[in-house]
């Protein structure tokens, strides 16, 4: 896929839902892109790297037991191809 703007200037990554997440790991370890870093001192993964999301991929989302995991549609990257 071809994008019109810079990779930070597209609003695609993973957000968590911390009143869902159970700390399993699961999309930590997952993601083998970094846009996840384990915050030890709660227990949960933090979004830190979201420009390393691959643009388009929600691959973590499904895996996530507690479906604490949400994208943007996809219907929003057409404005940037």
């Amino acid at each position: 896929m071809r994008f019109k703007v810079s990779r930070d200037q597209i609003p695609w990554h993973p957000t968590v839902d911390n009143s869902k997440c159970i700390g399993c790991k699961t999309c930590f370890e997952f993601c083998s892109h970094g846009t996840y870093i384990w915050d030890e001192a709660v227990g949960k993964p933090e979004v830190k790297n979201p420009n390393s999301c691959v643009v388009g991929c929600s691959s973590c989302a499904p895996q996530c037991p507690a479906e604490a995991i949400k994208f943007p549609p996809l219907s929003i990257l057409r404005q940037y191809i």
